[in-house]
């Protein structure tokens, strides 16, 4: 069932036009997901709201970007990958880290590689973590608020990961150059 209308602003349901002016204002043009979510303005309200709250968790720029990529990447969502991978060259995500998290390799810092790893294995078990997960974790600097920031973005990019593969959003012109595809 790929047979989703990407909404503009003018198309958009009426629940909807007013998240989507917002995001018009803060992108410069709707991206094709917000037109997707758009069919339920609650949904879309929910994926901006998270979107909002998790960039303001104590995780610094860089470190959402891992988290955002690291399951969309698990997800082999090819939007947010791109998506986010733009973005990550915008908030000034290293070269050398985003090249690791796109092509799986391993990331230079080991912090970020710990987080890229709690990401991962907190995506694969479905939370259910081990001792020695949350020991690793926080030995490499962090803590429990920091766990829960983890869960937020997990569960921000579980919403538009899923939405992109039912929908089979279209990519967008300004993500193209980013387009990702899971190596084998």
């Amino acid at each position: 069932m790929k047979e989703f209308t990407v909404f503009s602003l003018e198309q958009a349901p009426e629940g909807s036009r007013e998240v989507l002016t917002q995001v018009k204002k803060q992108f410069g043009f709707v991206p094709n997901l917000m037109g997707v979510l758009a069919h339920a303005p609650a949904t879309l309200s929910a994926y901006v709201s998270l979107s909002d709250l998790f960039s303001r968790s104590s995780l610094s720029p860089v470190e959402q970007q891992v988290v955002l990529l690291t399951v969309s990447i698990e997800n082999d969502c090819r939007y947010c990958v791109a998506a986010h991978s733009l973005g990550s060259k915008m908030t000034g995500v290293p070269a050398d880290v985003l090249t690791g998290l796109r092509s799986g390799t391993l990331l230079a810092g080991a912090k970020l590689q710990a987080l890229r790893e709690f990401t991962l294995k907190m995506v694969q078990s479905r939370g259910r973590l081990s001792d020695a997960d949350m020991q690793a974790f926080t030995a490499a600097g962090y803590n429990q608020q920091n766990v829960l920031e983890v869960i937020l973005g997990v569960a921000m990019k579980t919403i538009s990961n899923y939405t992109n593969h039912v929908a089979g959003t279209p990519l967008d012109r300004a993500f193209q150059s980013e387009e990702w595809h899971k190596s084998a």
